[in-house]
């Protein structure tokens, strides 16, 4: 691994940790559930019994916020390999045949944006993290299907693969043995990115009303809820909205690290 994988890997590494170290120890304390309601103590300043104060109805600030990034990563990873699965899947079967019913479908899936193919499902299923999965997986499809079918297209025309069929491995044996280890390196890192953008997706989907229902913590509503007290409690918007910003940015710059370590070795053994 190069150097500038390895900071830039151990950089995105620190700044997820930031977050879900924390919100992992609080979800197993808590149960990734909302702190206890008192009215009695609503908007209390920073103290050693709330590090960050209190909300409008007297929650913990720091326990609800890390609580709503748990969730917010836990429907996000759920999202991803989803899409990941199924858009692998739909991949390979479009390369190795003619792609019209499949890559229309994934042109097609690009045609709806996630807010209104959101909108439907909640429609159809209720505002649920159900519905707010599906929207987020539908949303990266396309995307997953295209990649997979251009990078299995790259090595289904190298030699070895005419060798392996005229050897009389079928079409199904040639995609598991040959194709989908030499391109699982590219769906790592593809899954990696496609995080931050599903963390970011259930914040606007939330943030609009079409995520999981109260009292699930979740960062999008908290802004959404927490947005008049921009002036006169700046903080209530302020931490979610940086824990937003650490994890994408967290995902994106891992994803760009891990790319780089896992591209090292091919460069190396390139003539």
């Amino acid at each position: 691994m190069n150097t500038r994988a390895n900071s830039t890997l151990w950089t995105g590494s620190a700044l997820l940790g930031i977050v879900l170290l924390p919100a992992f120890v609080t979800a197993l304390l808590t149960g990734a559930r909302a702190p206890a309601i008192d009215v009695m103590h609503r908007y209390a300043r920073p103290s050693l019994l709330h590090p960050l104060g209190t909300d409008p109805f007297g929650r913990d600030l720091l326990t609800f916020v890390l609580s709503g990034a748990f969730n917010s990563v836990l429907i996000a990873a759920m999202a991803v390999c989803l899409s990941t699965v199924a858009g692998t899947a739909l991949g390979l079967m479009a390369a190795g045949r003619p792609p019209k019913v499949i890559m229309g479908l994934a042109d097609l899936g690009l045609a709806f944006p996630p807010v209104l193919t959101a909108a439907l499902l909640v429609t159809a299923l209720g505002a649920s993290a159900t519905g707010e999965i599906l929207a987020i997986a539908l949303f990266g499809l396309p995307a997953q299907i295209r990649i997979t079918r251009q990078a299995a297209r790259t090595i289904l025309i190298q030699d070895y693969i005419a060798a392996s069929r005229l050897a009389g491995r079928g079409t199904v044996s040639i995609l598991r043995r040959h194709v989908l280890p030499n391109i699982l390196p590219l769906l790592t890192v593809q899954a990696t990115s496609s995080l931050a953008l599903a963390v970011l997706s259930d914040a606007g989907l939330s943030y609009l009303g079409l995520g999981a229902p109260p009292p699930r913590p979740d960062l999008g509503r908290a802004l959404a809820a927490y947005q008049i007290h921009i002036f006169d409690h700046p903080l209530l918007v302020a931490v979610p909205g940086l824990t937003i910003m650490l994890l994408v940015l967290g995902f994106n710059i891992a994803g760009d690290g891990l790319r780089d370590a896992l591209d090292a070795p091919l460069q190396e053994r390139a003539p």
